[in-house]
């Protein structure tokens, strides 16, 4: 069988070119958000998995959900849903949603960066992080700040595949190596 990520491409890629269409990046990104979320229940997988239930019920039950979880789908967002659960693929809603964000964040040419850090960082040296990110990147940088107390010191960037590791663990294990060669 195919990877989850390939089978999602083109769902996520079709849900991106209507939004953007439409201009509805931040709707269609909470209902994905939404839909992910309800899919990752184990008892709504144990609904969609199931092979009693048919495809217009799977479909009707994940659109009465999102419902009542405060994102209720329009015509399009029932289609989705209904088309997803047709081709036997609600499964790949958490795919889904990840690559429509990754679609979006380099149509927006914005980056979503990590910093992970020993001791707390203040607003005004995640400014300047931020910033010189986005003049070494040349994207909108959106930087999520998190407190890691099992870091010896030292802080930890991380956007897409890209890790910058500035961590003193990192620059032990360095020192370590080069001490054993």
């Amino acid at each position: 069988m195919a990877e989850k990520s390939t089978l999602a491409r083109p769902y996520a890629k079709a849900v991106f070119e209507l939004a953007r269409d439409q201009r509805a990046f931040d709707r269609w990104s909470k209902v994905l958000a939404t839909l992910s979320a309800l899919s990752a229940d184990a008892s709504v997988q144990a609904m969609l998995t199931s092979p009693k239930a048919a495809p217009a019920v799977r479909a009707e039950v994940l659109v009465e959900l999102a419902g009542k979880a405060g994102e209720k789908l329009d015509l399009q967002g029932r289609n989705f849903v209904g088309l997803l659960a047709e081709n036997r693929r609600l499964g790949l809603l958490p795919e889904i949603a990840v690559d429509y964000e990754r679609l979006r964040a380099e149509a927006e040419n914005t980056l979503e960066v990590e910093l992970v850090a020993a001791m707390p960082v203040d607003a005004v040296e995640q400014k300047r992080i931020s910033d010189a990110l986005h003049k070494k990147l040349g994207r909108k940088i959106t930087l999520k700040y998190v407190q890691d107390k099992t870091l010896i010191g030292g802080a930890v960037l991380r956007a897409d595949d890209l890790v910058i590791d500035g961590s003193v663990r990192e620059k032990l294990g360095r020192l370590t190596a080069a001490l054993i060669h």
